[in-house]
């Protein structure tokens, strides 16, 4: 039974957490993918800026959803 807790704790303490997506830098992919690098490390600014407004908002965590989505549809309408 003691190892068994031992395990768990050191389990516990051993695992790392759990990071966000890392922005895509198109540099570091093959030239043929590059174009679709660019796109998608585009798209995550787009949705890191939503969300860092919807951080500022202090947008409930059940409202969260909505309101990203409203945000990038109204980046999207301006562009």
């Amino acid at each position: 039974m003691r190892t068994v807790f031992a395990l768990t704790i050191i389990s516990l303490f051993a695992a790392h957490s759990v990071q966000a997506q890392k922005l895509v830098d198109p540099s570091k992919v093959a030239p043929e993918y590059r174009e679709a690098a660019e796109k998608r490390r585009a798209e995550q600014l787009r949705q890191r800026a939503c969300m860092q407004k919807a951080n500022a908002d202090k947008v409930l965590p059940r409202d969260r959803t909505a309101y990203l989505n409203r945000c990038l549809e109204s980046e999207e309408a301006k562009q």
